[in-house]
């Protein structure tokens, strides 16, 4: 135990991922990034998480060089008091490189993760598209209802593809993934994904590929066909965004839902003499992931945290001020 002053307003700490070389991954994460993790391809960075699979490390302040599911257990008081946190991270932040098509897949709910993977979440999540190629797309749900019957038999026989929505996808757009939507990123994409702390994939189709063994990668019909949604999609369309401007910075409003909130925050206090100010509540620990620039965070005793494009920053729920000085794009996500 550590002899924090619980009387002392908590301070941000910046976070080092873990790696996942999954095969479908490239090489921007360490190239864009400067991710400096030792892995070839290197598909997914996740940047904020306690999952098992994969735990984040602090990176700076009293608590670096530890994991940081034991900082939070330590400290459950740095989560907040929001219902979904119940002592423990609820969210996982990752960065995406898909370089290739990702299989395609869906994910349970909590009802069904709860009953069937021993206690686990299910996963809601939503996509930031950072860039994307020209053709780049992904993968919706169906073009039009498919029987049950049809869609096993179509991914039995490899040509599922037929019945799935393709939709053009560029940088800058968001996409809400429901739990049983059938959805895949497709090659040539960037994505900043925000999801329930959760690791349950149902690998449905995967182009007939086979892992560094050259064995073909397990498939879960069964399971994916007790969860996906059969019913015909709509092609997602991007919402309307309104930026709120205040001195140094502006913000909108990506997505909400039960589980976490995402804004978009633009900093520059190049030409502002007032610094960029923000406190977290009690009610939530907040993650700010920098997506381009870079900048500084003053403490309120003066010290200095430095950031830079790619860099995740864990700021406690009810923390010190901070003020913020930099030309930087942030990912700002909360419960």
């Amino acid at each position: 135990m550590t002899n924090t002053n619980m009387n002392s307003k908590a301070k941000p700490f910046l976070l080092k991922p873990a790696g996942m070389d999954y095969l479908w991954g490239g090489t921007r994460l360490n190239d864009d990034f400067s991710k400096n993790v030792d892995l070839v391809p290197l598909a997914e960075t996740w940047e904020c998480s306690t999952h098992p699979d994969g735990i984040s490390t602090v990176a700076s302040g009293e608590f670096c060089g530890r994991l940081l599911s034991d900082v939070l257990k330590e400290h459950p008081e740095f989560l907040g008091t929001h219902p979904e946190t119940k002592g423990e991270l609820p969210i996982l932040i990752k960065f995406i490189d898909a370089k290739n098509d990702l299989s395609v897949q869906v994910h349970p709910d909590d009802t069904y993760a709860f009953e069937k993977e021993n206690g686990q979440k299910g996963k809601t999540e939503m996509w930031y598209v950072l860039d994307a190629s020209k053709d780049a797309k992904l993968i919706y749900g169906f073009v039009r209802d498919i029987h049950p019957n049809v869609l096993r038999r179509s991914l039995q026989k490899g040509d599922v593809e037929k019945y799935l929505q393709k939709v053009p996808i560029h940088k800058d757009d968001v996409f809400f993934i429901e739990p049983g939507t059938v959805h895949a990123i497709g090659a040539g994409t960037l994505v900043a994904e925000i999801q329930e702390s959760s690791n349950l994939t149902y690998r449905m189709y995967d182009y007939n590929r086979t892992d560094k063994n050259g064995k073909p990668r397990e498939l879960h019909i069964d399971k994916a066909m007790d969860v996906v949604n059969t019913k015909g999609s709509a092609a997602p369309k991007q919402q309307i965004r309104v930026l709120k401007y205040v001195p140094g910075s502006a913000s909108e409003l990506l997505c909400r839902c039960k589980y976490f909130q995402a804004e978009r925050m633009l900093i520059n206090t190049e030409r502002c003499r007032e610094l960029v100010c923000f406190q977290t509540e009690s009610t939530s620990f907040e993650v700010l992931l920098c997506t381009n620039g870079c900048g500084v965070l003053l403490e309120e005793n003066g010290e200095a945290l430095h950031f830079f494009r790619g860099d995740c920053i864990f700021v406690p729920a009810d923390s010190q001020v901070i003020r913020i000085h930099g030309k930087a794009q942030f990912l700002k996500v909360r419960c």
